[in-house]
């Protein structure tokens, strides 16, 4: 079947599923330019891509190739006493959330497809299916802790015009302050070390750090035209910034969260970020 055939039948299956084509991407855990580029033709479905695509789209993933023989159905999950419900977002979007949970609690050495499986009551044929490699869960995971960073930034920063308010929002949301934030950075902090012995999630790493950058870089950028912060140069300053959170937040998470006084909590890091941006950006008053 020609590429051009499978990229309209993948967008039956979205226009069916009666969501955006962003949000179907963040279903079966893929980046929206890579959905994009292979509903163009300029890049073609993965066969993972199509599993995880009939599987949230209710479809046979032969049909989606042309025929009536092609991948096969998911593996059926063991015997339970209970049928558990259909998890939220579908079954690749369950499989990435636990995996990152994993990766946080454990580390991502030492968590197994078993234990994947057993946190989202499958079978390890089941998670195969959707991820056939540890790569490939790897690089999921990874896109989606980006996106859902991505996605709080612009929730808690909507609607803000005063790139000093917007700025202290940003650093509020990096101090890992609850368990969620917590587990976040634990993330984080282990991919960094993937990333540099992986050429896929340093690429991903790379990325997302320019993408952070340039945000924060934005902002300061606004804040000098606005006049709320000194005329400094915005790349520089946010490479400085984002520096600074990256090694304050890994002190934190090095110190136990019921550890007062120890000089490395996440009030320490505010505090201590906040005093630089008033220090090092602020412009003076009057």
């Amino acid at each position: 079947m020609q590429q051009h055939e499978v990229a309209a039948r993948v967008r039956q299956v979205i226009d069916a599923a009666g969501i955006s084509a962003r949000e179907f991407a963040r279903r079966i855990v893929i980046d929206p330019s890579k959905l994009s580029r292979s509903l163009n033709g300029s890049r073609r479905f993965t066969a993972a891509e199509l599993a995880r695509i009939a599987d949230i789209g209710g479809v046979d993933a032969g049909w989606l190739l042309g025929s009536a023989s092609g991948l096969p159905v998911p593996p059926a999950s063991p015997p339970m006493s209970e049928p558990s419900p259909p998890p939220e977002g579908g079954r690749p979007l369950q499989i990435v959330r636990e995996t990152v949970r994993l990766i946080a609690e454990r580390g991502f050495h030492a968590v197994r497809v078993s234990d994947i499986a057993t946190a989202c009551r499958t079978s390890t044929a089941a998670i195969h299916y959707h991820f056939p490699g540890r790569d490939d869960l790897l690089e999921a995971a990874v896109r989606w802790c980006m996106d859902e960073d991505t996605r709080r930034r612009g929730a808690a920063t909507e609607g803000t015009d005063h790139a000093g308010d917007e700025l202290r929002l940003l650093l509020e949301l990096q101090t890992p302050r609850t368990g969620q934030q917590r587990r976040q950075w634990s993330v984080w902090l282990d991919l960094w070390a993937e990333a540099a012995r992986s050429t896929t999630v340093g690429q991903l790493h790379r990325e997302y750090y320019r993408q952070w950058r340039t945000t924060v870089s934005d902002v300061i950028r606004r804040g000098v035209e606005q006049g709320v912060f000194r005329p400094v140069d915005p790349d520089a300053a946010a490479l400085t910034l984002t520096a600074l959170i990256d090694g304050l937040a890994s002190q934190v998470l090095a110190t136990a969260p019921d550890s007062p006084g120890t000089g490395t909590g996440a009030q320490a890091m505010h505090d201590a970020l906040i005093a630089h941006v008033d220090t090092c950006l602020t412009a003076p008053a009057g």
